[in-house]
């Protein structure tokens, strides 16, 4: 990896609430095609830390260094708004743990995915709803229900289409928060082999915060491990997780193990 560009380059990155540390100092690299976990109970920091480096919210400290692909890397903190904004439509993607979140729910199946599209200057509506249609159908929903509201989808349905509102604009960093979280256990695991899939097939980038040690063992090349705002252990996901070094990542593990 030494001789590649990383897509992701976070430095020294701080964030507190006033006396409360969000996250302390943090510093990673992340490389195109890498899938990043990020564990911890909660308060660890792992959603500021996810929430700061998605643009959601303004660190107080550090820089956040962005492969962009006109310009190079650039320090998306001391971006305008609008250059973080127009990353987000096109290079970037988040996924919430809750869908309603992430969906206009007042609007079809097809409009959600098309109107990403749109906000990259997609203009012709009849190549606009076939790539609806294609989404849908690779999220495993049926292009037969382009004109139904996201509120007549189930639970799970509406975490797909959500994934591919995000995913239609060929983003090359997804940012997942919980993105299982909710489920229940069967449509979690279909979702996961979904995600899985696409973050091959496409070459994606992607953070991925969760609690659920089996997501990021499943998803994730390499692991983070969070307490207090600080990074407490970091490497191959399946060394963590098999070999953990720290005392709290050992606790961390034990305990889902005895579950």
């Amino acid at each position: 990896m030494a001789d590649v560009t990383p897509l992701l380059d976070v430095r020294n990155v701080s964030k507190s609430y006033g006396a409360r540390v969000g996250c302390r100092d943090v510093s990673f690299a992340l490389y195109p095609g890498e899938v990043m976990g990020i564990v911890g109970e909660s308060g660890s920091g792992k959603s500021t830390l996810l929430n700061c480096r998605a643009g959601h919210l303004e660190p107080d400290g550090g820089e956040i260094i962005f492969d962009t692909r006109v310009d190079g890397p650039q320090d998306t903190v001391t971006m305008s708004e609008p250059e973080r904004r127009m990353l987000g439509r096109t290079d970037w993607a988040f996924v919430h743990q809750n869908p309603r979140d992430g969906l206009r729910m007042r609007v079809s199946a097809g409009a959600n995915v098309g109107e990403r599209l749109m906000a990259v200057g997609a203009r012709h509506y009849g190549n606009i709803r076939h790539a609806a249609e294609d989404w849908l159908e690779r999220v495993e929903i049926s292009a037969e229900r382009i004109d139904d509201r996201p509120a007549q989808f189930s639970g799970g349905m509406q975490q797909r289409l959500q994934i591919a509102r995000n995913l239609v604009s060929g983003p090359r960093l997804v940012f997942m928060d919980e993105p299982t979280g909710g489920l229940d256990v069967s449509v979690q695991a279909r979702l996961l082999d979904l995600l899985r899939n696409l973050v091959r097939t496409m070459g994606l980038s992607a953070i991925v915060v969760t609690h659920d040690l089996a997501v990021v063992r499943l998803l994730a090349d390499r692991l983070m491990v969070m307490k207090d705002g600080d990074v407490i252990e970091t490497g191959l996901t399946d060394q963590v997780l098999d070999d953990p070094q720290a005392a709290y990542t050992q606790l961390l593990v034990s305990s889902v193990l005895q579950v």
